[in-house]
């Protein structure tokens, strides 16, 4: 979905930071934190998280915590897992595990912790 059709379809204002940070996660392959991108982006901290504040309450990312502490984004777009290997603090996407489905429970997020695969073949 294009930056600006997001921006109104969620009647905000299409400022220059906002159009920045959407084609920013656009382009992301795995949730980025504010440390990821701080020196290829035109804004202040503070401007980066009020948008990524903003855009979490409307729906249009996600975040969570990693064991390093940051807070991670990616835009909301498919529901998927994520792993986060307790040895080098990687991130990675996990499209192809299947939905836990508990009664009477509503399943936001899924994230596993562990030793990835090349932490585990060192």
């Amino acid at each position: 979905m294009q930056t600006k059709n997001i921006i109104e379809e969620k009647n905000l204002k299409l400022t220059s930071a906002r159009k920045e940070l959407l084609e920013l996660f656009s382009l992301a392959n795995k949730p980025i934190s504010f440390d990821d991108v701080k020196s290829g982006i035109n804004m202040d901290k503070a401007t980066f998280y009020r948008n990524v504040s903003k855009f979490e309450t409307e729906s249009i990312l996600n975040s969570f915590e990693s064991n390093d502490k940051k807070r991670y984004y990616e835009l909301r777009e498919s529901p998927h897992a994520h792993f986060i290997c307790n040895s080098c603090n990687e991130i990675e996407c996990l499209e192809n595990v299947e939905p836990i489905k508990l009664e009477g429970y509503k399943i936001m997020d899924m994230i596993f912790k562990g030793v990835c695969k090349s932490c585990c073949a060192s």
